[in-house]
């Protein structure tokens, strides 16, 4: 099992991000305010960090930049686009539930 995938699992709700990434930081901020926690995973500043880097540009179909990468219940959801289209769509409330991030 890859790197990328151990981490995904582990929690509900997991942000591939860099540490100088703005919209890293807006996507990891609207979960923190849905209440979600997030676990986050700095690849700048991760030991594997360049190996991971490279395993979700496979799994995006593209190259770098790669983050912010989000899974929601191990399963990759995509990036800023992807995310804030889901929430502006009310599907991502939902989609946190169903995954065990949010209990209310």
């Amino acid at each position: 099992m890859d790197q990328v995938t151990k981490l995904a699992s582990e929690r509900a709700v997991v942000v591939f991000t860099s540490s100088r990434c703005s919209m890293c930081h807006s996507v990891t901020s609207l979960l923190t305010n849905l209440g979600v926690n997030a676990a986050v995973y700095e690849l700048d500043k991760e030991q594997r960090g360049r190996e991971m880097e490279r395993e979700l540009a496979r799994r995006l179909g593209r190259g770098p930049p790669v983050v912010p990468a989000v899974f929601i219940g191990g399963n990759l959801v995509g990036g800023t686009n992807r995310v804030m289209a889901l929430h502006l769509a009310g599907e991502l409330v939902p989609m946190l539930k169903c995954a065990g991030a949010l209990w209310l």
